[in-house]
Formats: structure tokens, sequence, C-alpha cells
């Protein structure tokens, strides 16, 4: 009679570990990609976002012009309030961008110019964690071209539209 054991050997579940660890090594930089790549467009919406915020409030507002970021906000409170949207509390995009200014691995800020009415605006989203949230750097102003920079630390005018 044979004495038959029931169960895998040693050898074997080395085996299958050693191929889930292959197939894992193949797997997890493909899905950092994908991470930072919709980090990425989470930081194009949010500059589209912020665009269509600046021009509504520049035409609401005409005699203050253009606004910083966190004016562009407004507390849940003060937004569905009885006073309502101003010009320091405009509620025009999430309060949470506008005070916070950080978004899916991005920080955000924007900019208006020191006359009255504000003429001119630049926003800039950088990755918090360059190489890990994301890879590149995008900027926008009173034109509305979203810009791109590859180095991920800056971004101007002059840098390549989207």
């Amino acid at each position: 009679m044979r004495n038959h054991q029931k169960g895998f050997s040693l050898i074997e579940l080395l085996i299958v570990v050693a191929i889930i660890l292959i197939i894992a090594a193949i797997a997890i930089p493909n899905l950092l990609r994908s991470r930072m790549s919709a980090n990425e467009a989470s930081a194009v919406g949010s500059l589209r976002t912020i665009d269509t915020a600046e021009m509504t409030y520049s035409t609401t507002y005409p005699a203050v012009g253009f606004a910083n970021l966190s004016n562009l906000g407004g507390a849940a409170s003060v937004c569905a309030g009885s006073t309502g949207a101003t010009s320091t509390s405009a509620c025009l995009i999430d309060d949470v961008l506008a005070t916070t200014a950080v978004k899916s691995g991005y920080n955000f800020t924007t900019m208006a110019d020191t006359g009255v009415p504000a003429s001119t605006y630049t926003s800039l989203a950088l990755p918090s964690a360059l190489g890990q949230s994301g890879q590149r750097a995008f900027c926008s102003d009173q034109s509305g071209i979203i810009r791109y920079n590859s180095d991920g630390a800056s971004c101007g005018n002059t840098d390549s539209p989207l």
C-alpha cells in the first residue's frame, strides 16, 4: 500500500509564488503609469474649470476683473445661504480646490495681475510628487489655451499647447 499525502509540496508553492511575483513586476509599472495619466487628465480638467470660472467671474464682476484661486470658491454655507456669491467668495469652483489648491496629485495656483480691474491671470498645475503623481506641468491664462511642460517643474505661455 502506498501512503498518499494530500496538498502541495514546498517546491510547487514556491513556483506559484514566483509566477505571481513575475506577473506583479510586469503589472505594477503599468498601473503607476495609468495613475499618473489619470492625474494629468484630472489636472487638465481642473484647469479648464478654472478658466471657465475666471471668464464667468470677470463677466460678473467687471470692476474687479480676474480673480485669485481662493476668490473663485466659496464655502457651502455661503453659496447656499442667503448672502450668496460675492467677489471674494464667488462659488464658481469647488471650495476644496479653491482653499487647499490640491487635487489628484497636483498643486494648483491661480494669480490675477494687480491692476484694477485685473486684466490677466495665470493658472499653474504642478505635480505634488514629480514622477509619481504626474510627469508634466500644465498652465493656462486668459487666452484659455492650456499648455504643458514635460519637465514637470514649471510651465509658461511659451510652452506647447495641448
